[in-house]
């Protein structure tokens, strides 16, 4: 078997392993295995690479590349080992552009080694122009990965204001520079010349810094998604540039991939999926020092537990100050205890609660939470009018009314869990602020919300404490006396 055939067959059963990556990814119970197949695919894609690169380079390159692959490696575990969950998105965005930036460096070294240097001898001649716009288009969708993936970054670590840049005629400026793309690759595939090379990187540098910056804080989810999209196809690009069909499929696997789970997004979030490709969809949400003051309710950890030990149901919301707090654990613990008095306890996860799809149900799975108690919005959302109590922790915008009540609101016609509909809700929550969208939530001014203040690790381990000890009297509590009022608590008046 030549070197050339074994690299064909190592890059097919690569090719399989990833597609098995991404069919264990999809469940819960074989995630672990999906993780494991997607590593073995890339270990054995990067020494199938280095064993066929040694018989056409020199051994100094293959040093080089080895030099390279143990850095990363390196950098890739310490990160990896050091990353908090909460920051995760931001790692991802950093990843993707990590590809981005490689696939301008491949476009414009195909175009140093071909276009500029005899391209008529590494290239045939009928195959010439396809090798232009390949070129051309490879470095602009890598260039718009790069800049919005750095944008989405600088979002998501508060480095910079998560509120959408708008310009003045904002989508007249991405529909432009889009057809000025369109018009310099036919110029490109008929002449290519180092300005167009020039003109296009920072064209597309320029549009995805744009493309992202017009987005809004509380739609980065999606955007995130969208920019992993981006990051494949980029890869798709590179590889039809270095011919290797191993990353054109893998390319693709991840362009298509983060393409539908965007659209999914989209429709969890009420978005456009041309608008999010775009980048038009951003909308400024209105300052919460506007609004007027109203009334809340606040409740202490032991009214909290008074209410959970005569609940029947529970239902357990979780959101990103869940993931912030690192409350899983505790979460977890109540949902047992509970459970062993007898109360029907379920986790509401909204499609974007978090910063990352699946952001929750990773964290409930770290806590060893049951799958079969972790429901989707869709699965729960009519059981809120029969439950006893609702715990929200962290989450903001995906259990605001507004998405339902108010047309004028900037998340108006979203999705959202309608945990307003139980009888009673508990909200735990560090302050009166607002959400990451920035829209105020009439949730926590309604008479049957109480807010639970505080740090949410905090909050769960005093009601474990107030529930008391966990005996066999404990356990046996009825949990069928219904569910009595808040209590009196503790009216305050908040500007949110």
């Amino acid at each position: 078997m030549t070197s050339m055939t074994a690299s064909r067959a190592a890059d097919l059963v690569a090719a399989l392993l990833f597609v098995l990556s991404l069919a264990g990814l999809s469940r819960h119970r074989t995630s672990r295995a999906g993780v494991v197949y997607g590593m073995a695919g890339m270990a054995l894609a990067l020494v199938a690479t280095v064993v066929v690169s040694a018989q056409s380079v020199s051994a100094g390159a293959i040093v080089l590349v080895l030099v390279a692959t143990a850095v990363g490696a390196a950098l890739g575990l310490w990160r990896a080992r050091r990353v908090e969950m909460t920051q995760m998105p931001e790692l991802i965005a950093v990843l993707h552009s990590f590809v981005g930036l490689a696939a301008v460096l491949v476009g414009w070294n195909s175009y140093l080694e071909v276009e500029a240097h005899d391209a008529q001898t590494r290239v045939p001649a009928d195959l010439l122009g396809i090798h232009h716009a390949e070129v051309f288009i490879g470095v602009f969708i890598g260039a718009v990965t790069f800049t919005g993936s750095v944008v989405a970054y600088l979002k998501l670590s508060a480095r910079i204001k998560s509120r959408p840049l708008t310009l003045p005629g904002k989508n007249v400026l991405n529909v432009g520079a889009l057809a000025l793309f369109g018009v310099l690759t036919v110029w490109f595939t008929v002449s290519p010349s180092l300005p167009l090379m020039v003109a296009v990187t920072a064209l597309a540098l320029t549009l995805g810094w744009h493309l992202v910056a017009s987005i809004g804080g509380g739609d980065m989810p999606v955007v995130v998604s969208m920019l992993n999209s981006y990051s494949g196809w980029a890869a798709a690009a590179a590889g039809f540039l270095l011919d290797n069909n191993l990353l054109i499929v893998t390319g693709a696997l991840v362009g298509s991939s983060g393409a539908y789970l965007s659209y999914v997004m989209c429709q969890a979030m009420n978005r456009s999926f041309l608008s999010v490709i775009a980048g038009g969809f951003g909308i400024e949400a209105p300052s919460g020092g506007d609004e007027e003051q109203r009334e809340h309710r606040e409740i202490r950890a032991q009214e909290a537990a008074d209410l959970l030990r005569r609940a029947r149901s529970v239902v357990i919301t979780p959101g990103y100050g869940m993931a912030v707090a690192q409350a899983q654990h505790p979460v977890a613990e109540l949902t047992r205890r509970l459970r062993e008095r007898g109360v029907e306890v379920r986790f509401g996860v909204h499609p974007v609660a978090g910063r990352l799809p699946g952001h929750m149900n990773v964290l409930l799975a770290e806590a060893k939470v049951p799958y079969d108690i972790v429901l989707e919005m869709d699965e729960i959302n009519d059981d809120f009018a029969h439950t006893s109590v609702v715990l929200v922790i962290g989450a903001n915008d995906t259990v605001n009314p507004s998405a339902t009540d108010d047309p004028s609101s900037p998340i108006a016609g979203m999705p959202v869990l309608r945990v307003w509909e139980a009888e009673q809700v508990i909200v735990f929550k560090r302050s009166m602020a607002s959400g990451y969208a920035g829209v105020q939530n009439p949730l926590f001014f309604r008479e049957n919300s109480g807010m639970l203040f505080g740090d949410a690790k905090q909050s769960v381990e005093e009601i474990l404490r107030a529930l008391g000890p966990d005996t066999e009297q404990g356990r046996s509590a009825s949990a069928r006396e219904g569910t009595a009022g808040l209590g009196r608590g503790l009216s305050r008046s908040a500007t949110p």
